[in-house]
This record gives structure tokens, C-alpha cells and sequence, in this order.
């Protein structure tokens, strides 16, 4: 790269109620966003209200990147669009490994080598669209963020109800879903109870990589990688979806490793008060 400053990346992130830096809530732009701060460079966050996403891939041109069961395509973010190179992204994975190779040395190596021993396989096929492995660059990686994604997701009508969406955000949840309205999103009574038992039982074997090296909160005991950031994606939504309640509980399951590496990943959780689309 050149040695000029640096312009801004573009950062699209999906709008939730206002103030938005402190109810963004989706996992995918969340960790995403903690690579950018990871690698300590600089961006200013687009906030898409979610039904414009899929205009604004389009006139970006990003083509969806995932699918519905259906076949049919799902927009959904982050977006990262680098004026510096002219390149334009849009999955949280690809631009993981695109801020590594493009900027490898600003902040922090973001795939150092590691074995992510961990697996997930869902009882039953997830109904949000899941980034699957594509073969590529870092595919031990990819192989994690796919199990971390189906564990919390298997268990994510736990939070559904509890994001902040405008109203017409959780339209577009209504309509993917085929529901009457937002509220039928709740999880309540014994339903809840027992999706949270499964919860803490499934994060076990998660939970379980991160006891390996206890010398830090990290997957790699003080040195953290993208695959805390995958982890840690998550935990933003769980921390701002959940019952509070709920939260605490979740921090403290196994061990408390969850609490810790939420703590620890803090330093990479800013956000900037952004503009709107």
C-alpha cells in the first residue's frame, strides 16, 4: 500500500433505534467491526435501515452472498467499501481476511496460526442463512466461525424479540418469517426455559476451547485472533437482546469465560456516531 494517510473505509451496518452506536445489535456487522478496530484503522459507519439493505449491496454492487432455503438471495450486512483500493465487500469473513492481506501491518494479526477444535451440528437446518465454508484462505477459521454461528443461532429466538428495531425493520422479519407480527417472535415461559438450558449445554464444547490456555481470556490465552471476534460478535447481541437477567447468567456459564472474553474484547467495541444512509 501506499504510504499516504489513509481515507476512511465505509462501514454499512444495519440501522436499529436511535441512538444507533448504542443499539447496533447485529452479530456479523459486530464482528466486523471489531476486526476494523482491530487493525486499528480508520472508517466512518453508513447506517442501512434494514429495509434498504438490499438496495444499498446493489448500488454498491455486492451481490448477496447468501441464500434462503429457498434459493432466493439474502441481503443482509456488513458492507465495507475501501476507497483506497477501489474494493467493496460483503460478507464479515471475507472482509476479516481482506483487512489482514490488504493492511497486515496496522494493528494486530488478525489469523495467527491456531487449531479451533470446535464443532457444532444443528438438530434441524438453521432458518437464517449461514455463511458456509468456501474453501479459501484461513479455512480452520471459516470451519469455526460456521459452528459458532449455528450454536448461538440454534438458540437466537431467544433474542429476536429483545432487538431494537424501528418498526419497519421488524417488518422485515414479519414477512422473512411469514408471521403476523413482531410478537410472535416472543419466547416465553417453558419454551424459554428450555431453550436456555440448551443454550448453556451446547456453549460447553465452546467454552471448553477457550479453557485450553488460561494464561488470558483468549482463545490463545492473552493473544487475541478473529476467532475471539467471531465469539465475541455474538456476545455483543447476546448483551444487548437478552434480559439482562439472561445476560449475567450467560456470563457466567462455564467457568465465566464468556463474561471475560466479552471484557476483554472491549477495547474493540467502539463505535463511531456514523451518518445515515
Amino acid at each position: 500500500m501506499s504510504s499516504a494517510p489513509l481515507k476512511p473505509l465505509n462501514f454499512y451496518d444495519i440501522a436499529f433505534k436511535a441512538p444507533r452506536k448504542e443499539t447496533n445489535t447485529a452479530p456479523n456487522p459486530w464482528k466486523a467491526r471489531l476486526a476494523l478496530n482491530f487493525k486499528a484503522l480508520p472508517y466512518v459507519t453508513t447506517w442501512v435501515p434494514l429495509p434498504d439493505v438490499e438496495k444499498v449491496r446493489r448500488n454498491l454492487q455486492v451481490p448477496a452472498c447468501r441464500k434462503f432455503g429457498d434459493g432466493s438471495d439474502y441481503y443482509t450486512l456488513p458492507v465495507l467499501e475501501d476507497p483506497n483500493t477501489g474494493d467493496n465487500l460483503g460478507d464479515s469473513f471475507d472482509i476479516a481476511v481482506y483487512l489482514q492481506k490488504t493492511y497486515p501491518d496496522s494493528g494486530l494479526d488478525l489469523f495467527p496460526e491456531q487449531k479451533l477444535d470446535y464443532v457444532f451440528i444443528p438438530d434441524q437446518a438453521s432458518p437464517i442463512p449461514i455463511t458456509n465454508v468456501r474453501g479459501g484462505e484461513h479455512d480452520e477459521y471459516a470451519r469455526f466461525n460456521m459452528s459458532v454461528d449455528e450454536v448461538f443461532t440454534a438458540h437466537v429466538i431467544l433474542m429476536v424479540n429483545g432487538m431494537l428495531l424501528e418498526p419497519a425493520g421488524e417488518q422485515v422479519f414479519v414477512k422473512r418469517a411469514g408471521v403476523d407480527s413482531f410478537d410472535a417472535f416472543a419466547c416465553v415461559g417453558e419454551q424459554r426455559e428450555q431453550v436456555l438450558v440448551s443454550f448453556e449445554s451446547n456453549l460447553e464444547g465452546l467454552a471448553n476451547v477457550f479453557k485450553k490456555d488460561e494464561s488470558g481470556p483468549f482463545i490463545l490465552g492473552a493473544k487475541a485472533s478473529y476467532a475471539d471476534l467471531i465469539v465475541g460478535g455474538w456476545l455483543r447481541m447476546s448483551n444487548r437482546s437478552l434480559p439482562s437477567a439472561e445476560w449475567n447468567a450467560l456470563r457466567g456459564w462455564h467457568g465465566g469465560v464468556f463474561g471475560q472474553l466479552h471484557d476483554a474484547l472491549d477495547k474493540y467495541a467502539q463505535t463511531d456516531e456514523g451518518r445515515e444512509v
